[in-house]
Order: structure tokens, then C-alpha cells, then sequence
């Protein structure tokens, strides 16, 4: 058997966890809206619409904060059109996934639909084909209680109460040629920097978001950030970065060491940030919101035979595997492991485009991946300590893999330690050991695993629970001491507690 060891010091704090880490997305895509938190006329929905079936889902995720309206969308749209009456909201047309967007589902009702759910609003504004003028005025609209055009037009609304909207994101993947309103790096550091500091103008205590590159194959990849930030630095918080992964050469092996692409994009992008801070002598950093994150491919095929200008296809719908869950958890364990520089993460999406969450007009049921989220999200708080692995390794595209992934996370308000860990390898199980002396007084409280024989394997309507959590019993904690046995492809919670 394999051995592998876990080692932490107490004292070695890498950085209290931004609970906003454990965001999602929410787009005007697909099923994700229309008939996945919002179906009227639904037997689960509520007096707004809202399917409260999927919010329970929703609110077991523990998701603190939720990026909307897009994403690709965004790029084309105008926010206008989905305030008001319904009755007098126009149907528009999306260039971005060629469908038709009713705007029945809009600004007002999004955010009350963040009430249900106890999430926070992640607000994207478009700067693809709009700037500066409607940066500002869906500010005011937000934020603004009263006496001026967008806040009384606001309160015309319906919503008397200003939004109180802190988390902005200024556009979307506008380095990518497929955006609406695509820019070079300095056309979009630009606008970027002005609409930031009209909007800060507005409402000085907002936080913003510049766009970063859309994943990390991008050609301007490095350029574009260097760029972007030389421009706008002065008015933006965080940069995006953007990363999926899929399996499509069918080597699991080899797609489960993807979450070393997303370490390699993290420190890559850390650099650029602290290199530009470095040419300004600025005092403040930058740090990361890696707002679209996810495995997406399994999809790709369907979606090419989706006809164009309907309403709310079938589209983007993954069906996600054992494998996948695997993926996301290393995903999850490598975002914690930056802790000090990633403080804002939104799985895309949140339901049934590439989604943990699938709905039917007769159901709502987990995809695998909503199990290490879950267990992740509502567990992985507190602070990160740094964490160093010893273990075997396999030869990857990335160069050497660890076969072993993990992150050690204490709450010392809960008296609680907990591991994350995936074993990666496919053959054979690791022997863990972890030295916790320091922790005196803890014993075991839980273990958790998810784990599966079939790679494969996927949960349904008819099957719900073919891959969930299980209780695990290979490991012992004596005089301070961890140590037992990580069966081949398993994801595991181990979490201690002060007796």
C-alpha cells in the first residue's frame, strides 16, 4: 500500500477563509433561470414563482454569494428591460447563446430570490455593447434610496428599500473574441477604470471586479492582465479568472491532475497582480475572484443540435460522474490552498446548466458534484493552515501529480479541525498518517467519504443517491496521531472536535 503523509503546524496560518469562496452563478442560460429557480405555475413554486424544492437544494449548498446576469450574457444586455411591469418588459433577442430572453425573470426578482436562498448579489454590468452612462444608472437604480430619476423609478418598482448591491462585476470575459463588444486589453482596462470610478462615485463603498483572462490557454493570456490592471488598478478589487476542465481524450488519470492547471493559473496570476503593484508602488493587492469555475464538456455534442431563437433549451446540461465530484473537490481543496489571495469563487452554474443541482417538472435531485461542494461550503470555515503533502506522485501533463490532494482548515470558534482529501489514484489505496499532537484534547468526530467503484457512475430522478456520501471507518486518531487507509478514487471529510 501506497503511504502518504499530511503535515500542519498549528502556528502556520495561511489566511482566514473569504467565505465568499463558495459562491456560484447564476446566468440568463439555458434551464437555469426559467424552470430552475423560477418556474410559475410549478406545484413547488411560491406567490414569485420562485421553486422552493430548488431553493432548499440551494440553501443545503450554503452558497454566501451569487454572480448574475452573466457571464457571455451580459455582454448584450440592458437592464432596463427587465424592471417594471412584466407585462411591458420587451422579448429580446441573445446573441451570446442565440436564444430569445423573455426578461419575465429580471433585476427585482433576482434579488429577492437572494432572500430565499441567503445568498448575497454578485452584479455583473455590461461593458460590451454599454459603458459608462449604464454602469451608473443601474447604480442608482441599486443603491439609492430616493430623490433622483433611477431611484424613484426603482421605488416605482414596487421596492421601496434600496438594494444595497456591494460586489460588482465590471463586464465579462472581454478578452474573448466570441463577447459581444470584445476589447484589446487597453480598449477594456480603460472603460473599465471609468466605470469604476463613476459607480464608486455612486455608492464609494462598493467592491469591484475587472475582467480577467477567460481561462489560461488564452493567447493574451499574461498580456491582458499586466494591461488591464496598468489601466484600472486604482478602481478595482479583484480579478476574475475563469477555468474549465473535461475529460475528453477519456484518460482519468490524467484530467484528475487538472487542478494543477489551476494551481499553475492562480500563482501566475498572483504574479502579474503583484508585479503591476510593484510598477505603482501601490500599497493595496489585488486579489482573485475566480468566478466560473467548473467541468464542462459532456454537453458539447447535445448542444450543437439545439435550434436557435427558442426559449430556454435544454442546454449546457452536463451530466456530471463520479470522476467529476472527484475533480471539483481537488478544484475546491486548490482554491483553499491560495486562501490568502482567492477570496471570491462561483461555481457555474448553480442549476441545471452544468449545474450540482437538476430540475424536471416532477423533481429536483443532487448531481455528484453538489457533495463535495456541500460538504466543502457549509464545513471549510474558519482559517486555512498551510498545509504540505508527502506522497506518491504520477507523471502528468502538468509534470509531477500527487496522487494526494488536501487542505487543513481549523475554526478555532467551533474548536474544530477539519481535512479535506482526495486520493487520486485509480488503482490503489493510500496509507495516511498526519501528526496532530498540537491539537490536545481533540478526538475524531467524523469522517465522510465519497467514493465509488464506477468512474462513471451517475445520479438520476429514478437514481438519485447512486453516488453519495458515505460514513468512512478506515481511519483511528490515538495520542495525537491520524492514520488509516484512503481507498483508490475517494473524496473524504475528517473532521475533529475538542472533547
Amino acid at each position: 500500500m501506497k503511504q502518504a503523509a499530511i503535515m500542519i503546524d498549528k502556528h502556520f496560518i495561511l489566511s482566514d477563509i473569504d467565505e465568499r469562496i463558495y459562491g456560484s452563478f447564476v446566468e440568463h442560460l439555458g434551464r437555469c433561470v426559467y424552470e430552475g429557480i423560477y418556474q410559475p405555475g410549478h406545484p413547488a413554486a411560491d406567490e414569485n414563482g420562485l421553486r422552493q424544492d430548488v431553493a432548499a437544494l440551494i440553501r443545503e449548498l450554503n452558497v454566501p454569494v451569487t454572480r448574475y446576469p452573466g457571464g457571455n450574457f451580459v455582454s448584450g444586455y440592458k437592464w432596463e428591460d427587465s424592471v417594471g411591469p412584466k407585462a411591458e418588459r420587451p422579448s429580446k433577442i441573445d446573441l451570446a447563446w442565440r436564444v430569445v430572453e423573455s426578461n419575465q425573470f429580471g433585476l427585482n426578482e433576482f434579488m429577492e430570490w437572494t432572500k430565499t436562498v441567503n445568498t448575497q448579489p454578485m452584479m455583473a454590468i455590461n461593458l460590451g455593447t454599454r459603458g459608462l452612462e449604464a454602469a451608473k444608472n443601474i447604480i442608482e437604480y441599486t443603491n439609492l434610496e430616493k430623490g433622483s430619476y433611477y431611484s424613484d423609478l426603482r421605488r416605482q418598482h414596487g421596492v421601496e428599500k434600496p438594494h444595497d448591491i456591494k460586489l460588482w462585476c465590471l463586464g465579462n470575459e472581454m478578452d474573448g473574441p466570441w463577447q459581444e463588444g470584445h476589447k484589446t486589453a487597453l480598449e477594456y482596462g480603460r472603460i473599465a477604470e471609468e466605470a469604476g470610478k463613476a459607480m464608486r462615485l455612486v455608492d464609494p463603498t462598493i467592491e469591484t471586479v475587472a475582467c480577467g483572462s477567460s481561462n489560461l490557454d488564452m493567447p493574451t493570456f499574461a498580456f491582458w492582465e499586466d494591461t488591464v490592471l496598468s489601466q484600472c488598478y486604482d478602481q478595482v478589487d479583484y480579478i476574475s479568472t475563469h477555468q474549465y476542465y473535461g475529460n475528453h481524450d477519456d484518460n482519468s488519470q490524467q484530467y484528475l491532475a487538472s487542478s494543477d492547471g489551476m494551481d499553475q493559473f492562480i500563482r501566475e496570476v498572483i504574479a502579474i497582480c503583484d508585479a503591476v503593484k510593484a510598477k505603482r508602488r501601490a500599497k493595496k493587492n489585488i486579489n482573485i475572484s475566480f468566478d466560473e469555475w467548473n467541468v464542462w464538456y459532456h454537453s458539447n455534442e447535445q448542444d450543437k443540435q439545439i435550434e436557435p431563437w427558442t426559449q430556454h433549451p435544454h442546454q449546457l446540461e452536463d451530466v456530471y460522474n463520479f470522476e467529476d465530484a472527484l475533480l471539483v473537490a481537488s478544484m475546491m481543496i486548490t482554491m483553499l490552498r491560495h486562501a490568502d489571495r482567492v477570496k471570491i469563487g462561483c461555481l457555474a452554474q448553480l442549476v441545471n446548466v452544468i449545474a450540482p443541482i437538476m430540475t424536471s417538472d416532477t423533481g429536483v435531485w443532487k448531481q455528484t458534484i453538489f457533495y463535495p461542494f456541500a460538504m466543502i461550503s457549509n464545513q471549510g470555515r474558519g482559517h486555512v493552515l498551510h498545509t504540505q503533502i508527502k506522497a506518491p506522485t504520477f507523471e502528468s501533463r502538468y509534470g509531477n501529480s500527487s496522487y494526494l490532494d488536501a487542505v487543513v482548515i481549523e475554526n478555532e470558534a467551533a474548536d474544530q479541525l477539519t481535512i479535506f482529501a482526495v486520493n487520486k489514484d485509480l488503482a490503489d489505496d493510500l496509507e495516511l498518517t498526519c501528526d496532530l499532537r498540537q491539537y490536545e484534547g481533540y478526538c475524531l468526530d467524523q469522517h465522510v467519504m465519497l467514493h465509488h467503484d464506477d468512474l462513471k457512475a451517475i445520479n438520476t430522478e429514478a437514481a438519485p443517491d447512486t453516488v453519495a456520501p458515505v460514513a468512512g471507518k478506515n481511519l483511528t486518531f490515538e495520542n495525537g496521531h491520524l492514520s488509516g487507509m484512503l481507498p483508490s478514487q475517494s473524496f473524504h471529510m475528517i473532521q475533529l472536535k475538542k472533547a
